[in-house]
């Protein structure tokens, strides 16, 4: 395949797999993140970088948002949110995280492709873009590129989708956003 080749089809497959996401569940989680006073995110991998980068979003948007291990990183409460992303809902270190922020008493939101998952026993719900993971589930969207790119990708665009949202529910004018952006670079 071409270079152009190769780029309409990670398109598609990115396309494909967020029109399979259940917009209930995008309501919810805008809704749980606008009304908590912190939210947190936590992954590993290359899916902690896309969550990285919803979380910088978040926080150009005035949301009080924080990666999970960052040594700014404040305490978790009971009125807090944290977003969880694994695909297959069974990474060791965010399942642990889960369940103790399920033992803080906050709320904890799964985006993955999996719903049988280990993290699953902490969620209090999930957040489905049902993507190819190394478990090839059946009902997958299925996908050309190596591993779990496609998940990585989509949770990327899902984390602007889920802010180009909230500016509109907040009525939020685009150019006030530069006031929360970095100014020391």
């Amino acid at each position: 395949m071409t270079y152009s080749q190769n780029i309409q089809m990670i398109l598609n497959e990115i396309a494909s797999a967020l029109d399979s996401v259940d917009k209930t569940q995008t309501e919810r989680l805008i809704d749980d993140i606008l009304s908590s006073d912190k939210v947190f995110l936590t992954g590993v991998g290359r899916v902690m970088l896309s969550l990285e980068a919803f979380a910088k979003r978040l926080g150009h948007l005035g949301i009080d948002a924080h990666c999970v291990g960052d040594i700014t990183e404040p305490a978790m409460t009971d009125k807090s949110l944290l977003i969880v992303g694994s695909g297959s809902g069974c990474s060791i270190v965010p399942v642990a995280i889960a369940k103790k922020a399920k033992k803080i008493g906050g709320k904890v939101v799964h985006i993955g492709s999996n719903p049988s998952g280990d993290i699953k026993e902490y969620a209090d719900y999930m957040v489905r873009i049902p993507v190819q993971t190394k478990l090839y589930l059946e009902d997958e969207v299925k996908s050309c590129q190596p591993m779990t790119s496609l998940f990585e990708q989509s949770l990327l665009i899902f984390g602007d989708a889920v802010a180009m949202q909230i500016i509109e529910q907040k009525n939020i004018e685009m150019d006030k956003l530069w006031m929360f952006h970095a100014n020391l670079e």
